[in-house]
């Protein structure tokens, strides 16, 4: 059958027939998951990954959610090509797809999820059913591929389509297929050893990962011991076994545990007491954290300080949040805005001669405060009044200093008195003369 919503007739309907036109050897390196089929699995952490880092891990928690709640503002809307560049912004009825995503669904919705999956699995999976958008869940999602052969010698793969079994492939459901352009793949970071999947930003954390598990476990169990050090405890010569040992146990009965944190610790006589452990100042434990947490901000792309985390609040002041906010937003947001927009745009038609992007303008977390505000405000209107006093028409300037392409001014063919000559006199166009004739756009003039 042909869902309403393809641009192309499907020749593959069924999972066998997927199967069936890709019956190739098995290259090294590929799982095989269907006899002879080869597919590239994503990774098979996520679940840990989701549940030990993302949900178990506050700093990770904390830079992914800030990413979320950044990467989520804002709106899909095509933009126009001209020449190859982008100009201005538009909307169409299509793309209420993206608006609501599914019943009571949001564009947030949609792409806090996508940042979620891709975070955790390197990958986030979307197909079109209807008037709804439907995630695949990244780890039951598998990518055929073939290879490319050229006189004999193969040179690479490419891509056939995607394989979805509910519950992942060893739980018995079929699977489902689907040709690449009826998958929205978001892969913001590449997989280096495989050349269709991505690969989470947290893979090269997991030993850092661990690390922060340690000095968690450590910290819970200096506490559980009563918030203090180890100790030796030294016995007079002759002291028997079974006192040693009658001793340990009141020892521990009384002194061991955060409710018995504090209490006076007696000894018999002859006896000596030694620690032999580092509280957490001598042992610096509390940098040992924030370097941790600087690491892992860092593979997040994500600024301390714009996360809330340690090492960033103790150097925070305005003119830092102010660089660390732009360097957030230049060098990670912008680049996951623009992988998602090409992502999504294969489930949608496109205009002629535009493309699918995201209008990050309100994004509160984008604004400056009110005083560069108003000097933004100020150079604009400035730009617009000098480009209609040069003979621009109103409109087009004030769509070009929008859209920050100088492209689209249009001129009146009228200039400005101060062009003229002392003591000229401007003469408008007479009526006979078509109007168009003196239309002339920047960079060019139409007939």
């Amino acid at each position: 059958m042909r869902w309403p919503w393809q641009r192309e007739k499907r020749d593959i309907l069924t999972t066998d027939e997927f199967i069936e036109a890709v019956r190739l050897a098995i290259p090294l390196g590929y799982e095989q998951t269907i006899s002879q089929t080869k597919v590239e699995r994503i990774a098979p952490d996520y679940a840990v990954l989701a549940t030990q880092a993302y949900a178990g891990n506050p700093t990770v928690f904390a830079c992914m959610d800030t990413r979320a709640k950044v990467f989520s503002g804002g709106r899909f809307r095509w933009r126009r090509v001209m020449d190859g560049r982008p100009s201005d912004y538009f909307g169409t009825a299509d793309l209420r797809l993206l608006e609501r995503p599914w019943a009571g669904g949001t564009t947030q919705n949609l792409m806090s999820r996508m940042i979620n999956d891709a975070d955790t699995a390197g990958n986030s999976f979307w197909v079109r059913f209807g008037s709804d958008l439907v995630r695949l869940r990244p780890d039951w999602v598998e990518i055929a591929v073939e290879p490319l052969m050229v006189d004999g010698a193969q040179i690479g793969f490419r891509k056939l389509g995607y394989v979805y079994y509910e519950n992942g492939k060893g739980a018995g459901s079929p699977g489902a297929a689907f040709l690449p352009n009826e998958v929205a793949h978001f892969m913001p970071v590449p997989d280096p050893l495989h050349p269709f999947r991505g690969m989470s930003w947290l893979t090269p954390l997991v030993r850092e990962l661990q690390g922060d598990y340690q000095m968690t476990r450590h910290q819970e169990k200096f506490f559980e011991n009563g918030a203090t050090p180890n100790m030796v405890v030294k016995h007079p010569p002759g002291t028997q076994k079974a006192d040693i040992l009658a001793f340990d146990a009141a020892l521990t009965a009384k002194h061991v545990g955060v409710e018995n944190a504090g209490k006076t610790l007696n000894l018999y006589p002859g006896a000596d007491v030694t620690v032999v452990g580092l509280d957490f100042d001598k042992m610096d434990f509390s940098n040992l954290r924030g370097d941790a947490e600087t690491r892992i901000a860092a593979a997040a792309g994500t600024p301390p300080i714009v996360a809330g985390l340690k090492e960033g609040l103790e150097s925070a002041t305005y003119s830092n949040y102010a660089q660390a906010r732009r360097r957030f937003a230049d060098g990670t947001m912008h680049a996951l805005w623009q992988e998602a927009s090409g992502s999504l745009e294969v489930l949608l038609d496109a205009p002629d001669g535009a493309e699918l992007a995201h209008d990050a303008s309100e994004v509160p977390f984008l604004r400056e405060d009110e005083g560069d505000a108003a000097n933004i405000q100020a150079t604009r209107a400035s730009t617009i009044n000098s480009l209609i006093t040069a003979g621009f028409t109103p409109q087009s300037a004030a769509a070009a200093v929008d859209a920050d392409d100088f492209r689209l001014l249009v001129h009146t063919g009228l200039y400005s008195v101060q062009l003229q000559p002392a003591g000229a006199q401007t003469q408008a166009p007479t009526p006979d003369a078509p109007r168009d004739a003196a239309i002339i756009h920047f960079g060019r003039r139409t007939a």
